[in-house]
């Protein structure tokens, strides 16, 4: 274990426990402002309830989510400070705009909406989370524009030895940057969307008729239908970029070798990375491949022996982590199409509950997968035909780096264990709890008469 390896394993396990958190911010916060806007329009109580209950597991993802981004960041400056320096121009301006212009709006907006409740307006406080969920929104979109110049770099000059911003626009408006956020925020709903559908699932099955779950899951089903269909159409549109920017990703993905014209699509298939062939092949569908890849049943897709040897990412990873993200894919749509059929009585179909209840952990799976596939596909490259990997990592001490990744190993263990503890917990007992200890449920009159008074 070198210093590269080690610091590739660091920043793995900080970006993959840290993305289990951020998809629920980004679908949960959509969904809380769309409950508290039909509270304001409608006056029905349910939904502010709604709003409440799925708030405070909102608050709990959120802060760990925090937490989490912040260490995840301080690693360009202390494991990779060669792409740091190298790119920090093009790179550091996107993220100084993320943490500018978005984060401290969703993180000002947040403590307005916690604290807000009977102190604002019902207007304003829904105002406040659809502030917190367009915030969070924005910031996804810049960190996925500068993960989109990793992906395929534009926008920039090389001069006195780094990577110099020169179109700014070039860089944020790009057509791999528009499909990125729209794939990755579709699948951050879906995700909320059957974490919405699994729980009230569990509560459906205890009392079919509660009106709070009844109204969250009809809410979640008509999400999920939508979007798992956005994700499916934008995941096809970004196929078809990967195989005109990074044609050497495509190969791996579908583990093909050689360069072939009218490429099939094995249905059953299993990479020999050694031996750069392929063990088994079985159930071809004819030009499926060069369909999937450029629309045309007839055109040629290049093969991984196109590329130097050095040159070609980690096939096996890269093919098994590709399957499981269109396989769930594939498995979302339907389950979503047979919830939303189910909407209006969901209460009568138990098998479909005691379904969904499995389903939560599975979007975090798919969306897991669907980065392994871009980042471990980029591979050996970290700004793709800009910088390798190997070329971007500090000159550190070994012993450095495996102090740190043993410790960012036990704080993010101890914290996912808090955050699922605290989660599961809230979710379980229901709305009730929220009722009680909801900072902004006092009216501020009470509150400056318990101080006034001593707080006897």
């Amino acid at each position: 274990m070198d210093v590269l390896m080690l610091s590739r394993l660091q920043f793995a396990a900080a970006t993959f426990f840290h993305f289990l958190f951020v998809p629920l911010t980004l679908g949960l916060s959509i969904l809380i402002a769309i409950m508290e806007s039909r509270f304001v329009s409608s006056g029905d109580e349910d939904y502010k309830r709604m709003a409440r209950f799925w708030g405070r597991l909102f608050l709990i993802n959120f802060a760990v989510g925090i937490v989490t981004g912040i260490t995840l960041e301080f690693q360009f400056g202390t494991n990779w400070s060669r792409y740091s320096q190298y790119v920090g121009d093009v790179f550091g301006s996107l993220l100084a705009i993320e943490a500018t212009l978005a984060f401290f709006l969703e993180s000002t907006f947040i403590g307005v909406w916690y604290f807000g409740w009977n102190r604002l307006s019902p207007k304003n406080h829904a105002l406040s989370i659809w502030l917190v969920a367009l915030a969070s929104n924005i910031s996804a979109y810049w960190i996925l524009a500068a993960n989109s110049f990793m992906q395929h770099p534009v926008g920039y000059v090389l001069r006195n030895g780094r990577a110099e911003l020169n179109d700014f626009l070039a860089v944020v408006t790009q057509k791999w940057a528009v499909l990125e956020f729209v794939h990755t925020v579709s699948g951050a709903y879906v995700l909320a969307a059957f974490f919405v559908l699994g729980i009230s699932a569990w509560h459906l099955l205890r009392n079919r008729r509660d009106s709070l779950f009844q109204k969250s899951f009809k809410l979640a089903a008509t999400f999920a239908l939508v979007c798992s269909i956005i994700v499916a159409i934008s995941g096809d549109l970004s196929g078809k970029e990967v195989a005109e920017k990074q044609p050497s990703k495509l190969a791996a993905m579908e583990s093909l070798w050689e360069t072939t014209k009218a490429a099939p699509m094995y249905l059953l298939q299993v990479p020999d990375e050694a031996n750069a062939k392929n063990s088994v092949e079985l159930f071809p569908v004819p030009g499926a491949l060069s369909f999937l890849a450029f629309g045309d049943f007839s055109a040629e897709v290049k093969g991984l022996k196109e590329f130097a040897t050095a040159d070609r990412p980690p096939v096996t990873l890269t093919f098994i982590s590709f399957r499981i993200m269109v396989g769930l894919g594939t498995l979302f749509i339907l389950l979503a199409i047979w919830t939303w059929l189910k909407r209006k009585d969901p209460g009568a179909s138990p098998l479909l509950l005691k379904t969904l209840l499995w389903v939560i952990p599975l979007p975090y799976l798919g969306l897991e997968a669907g980065w392994a596939v871009t980042e471990v596909g980029r591979q050996p490259w970290i700004v793709w035909g800009v910088m390798r990997t190997s070329e971007a990592a500090s000159p550190i001490a070994v012993s450095q780096v495996t102090t740190s990744l043993v410790a960012f190993i036990l704080v993010y263990g101890l914290l996912g264990a808090v955050a699922v503890y605290l989660m599961f917990k809230y979710a379980r007992k229901g709305p009730e709890t929220v009722q009680v200890s909801d900072p902004g449920s006092e009216p501020m009159a009470a509150r400056q008469a318990a101080v006034a008074g001593g707080g006897r």
